[in-house]
């Protein structure tokens, strides 16, 4: 099993579009428990702020299984401070965690990881994990 970072844009679009890579992600191997996500607080937090925003009540989120993500979720404490710049320092626990834990980072936008932050993090699009676990 291969333990994963899930950006918040991941999850978000897995709750708007049911038929794209992100859902199937979450739904076929996260929830399917052929994928393990590594989590902390701060990015709980983060998913459950974005989920309850207003502009997206009329996709029905917060999404059903949100709770079910997190708490099956591999839970670490809050990463150190990544020391290289990013574009949104609010990405910055994302890269954190994945390179404290050895996972890969699953994110939508991968230009907000640029290669010279990344260090030895694999960040990957959902469609490209997808391709990896021979799933498309």
């Amino acid at each position: 099993m291969r333990l994963v970072v899930v950006d918040t844009n991941v999850v978000i679009s897995a709750g708007i579009n049911p038929a794209g890579a992100p859902a199937r992600l979450i739904h076929n191997y996260v929830l399917g428990g052929e994928v393990q996500v590594a989590i902390c607080p701060c990015i709980a937090g983060e998913y459950r702020e974005v989920a309850r925003r207003e502009k997206l009540a009329r996709y029905g989120f917060p999404p059903s299984w949100l709770e079910l993500l997190i708490a099956i979720s591999f839970e670490l404490r809050d990463p150190p401070d990544w020391p290289y710049e990013l574009p949104d320092p609010k990405d910055e626990a994302f890269l954190s965690l994945a390179h404290a834990s050895g996972a890969w980072l699953v994110t939508g936008n991968l230009k907000h990881f640029p290669r010279s932050a990344r260090r030895a993090v694999t960040v990957i699009s959902p469609a490209e994990y997808l391709e990896r676990l021979g799933a498309v």
